[in-house]
């Protein structure tokens, strides 16, 4: 079990399998990108399903979400959910992705154990999306939507980011799509993870914002406590259901107390938030392993993760003035 020091279990896995993206949104990276991760770097297709096994038979995990970068350009993406599918227990399982790829990967997706998607999308407007992403792939990510309800990704979640002076003005329209086509729409502060270090508290689109911009047209009625759990959205039903909308609200309503997740880079490190500046390397413990070295085995792997997740701070520390942003961005931690 992973709990830590304020009686928190991680039952959460994301893994991030790689830190290259086909966008270049302007929260995340700049235009020019980055110094991608080498080959040699990252964890080998075999290496992810054996922390991922190691996680689910002996640490508890029960969901397991893929994360990029951007994971659809990860090649070995479908043999992996098949291989973690097989695990026993099965792990629940979710693809963090923007879209772009899922056309013609969906079904091959869900056949091969897939449970469900989020799918990024911060606007319905080709122009709008063509400047937040300095990508001209807004189709793309909409006939990647439909595919995935199509073969059964459900329910598809669509994340959304809300910028100053670009997209601040779609909330309604956004949640009006959304309940037509039967996704399910869940709005994100925009958090200090960009590569360029840009992010600035004052004038950023606030969940109360949002709500106040989506109530102009719809009555939400909030969930109750014991339905949130510990998922980091907190949701409203849309004019009696049986839609719904999510707001996460991780800068100014913080959910750390709840928190169960534990993290995984795609070059092998522990991340115990997506705001720790610290990490814990599992790459070295697993390829030591290939040496035939007792340090890599599996309980020694379990042992150093268990650990890791025991010194896991009590928050974000966002609300903290001495609060330093990570030096590893959203693309290289996994979202």
């Amino acid at each position: 079990m992973l709990i830590d020091t304020y009686g928190r279990v991680a039952t959460d896995l994301r893994v991030s399998l790689t830190d290259k993206c086909n966008l270049r949104c302007t929260y995340c990276m700049p235009e020019e990108g980055l110094q991608w991760l080498s080959k040699s770097e990252l964890l080998s297709d075999d290496e992810i399903v054996r922390l991922i096994r190691i996680a689910v038979t002996q640490l508890g995990i029960t969901e397991v979400r893929f994360t990029g970068g951007e994971p659809l350009l990860r090649p070995g993406l479908v043999g992996i959910v098949e291989r973690c599918a097989q695990l026993e227990p099965r792990p629940r399982m979710s693809l963090t992705t923007n879209g772009i790829g899922l056309k013609r990967t969906a079904a091959a997706l869900k056949a091969a154990g897939l449970d469900r998607v989020n799918v990024s999308l911060d606007t319905l407007r080709p122009d709008v999306f063509k400047t937040l992403t300095r990508r001209d792939r807004h189709k793309d990510v909409l006939e990647g939507l439909e595919a995935a309800r199509d073969a059964g990704l459900t329910p598809v979640k669509v994340n959304t980011v809300l910028m100053p002076g670009l997209n601040d003005d779609e909330a309604p329209d956004l949640l009006a799509w959304a309940v037509e086509n039967d996704y399910e729409l869940r709005f994100i502060e925009q958090m200090p993870l960009d590569a360029q270090h840009g992010w600035k508290r004052d004038g950023m689109i606030t969940a109360g914002d949002i709500l106040t911009s989506l109530r102009t047209r719809f009555e939400l009625t909030e969930e109750g406590s014991g339905e949130r759990g510990s998922a980091p959205a907190e949701r409203w039903t849309v004019d009696g259901g049986p839609h719904r909308v999510g707001v996460i609200a991780s800068v100014t309503r913080p959910f750390c107390s709840a928190c169960d997740r534990t993290r995984l880079t795609a070059d092998g490190q522990v991340r115990t938030c997506l705001f720790a500046t610290e990490e814990t390397d599992l790459r070295a413990a697993l390829r030591a392993n290939d040496e035939g070295s007792s340090e890599g085995s599996d309980e020694s792997i379990a042992r150093i993760w268990k650990l890791a997740m025991w010194g896991k701070k009590a928050g974000s520390g966002l609300d903290d003035p001495a609060f330093l942003q990570p030096e590893r961005p959203m693309s290289a931690i996994g979202g």
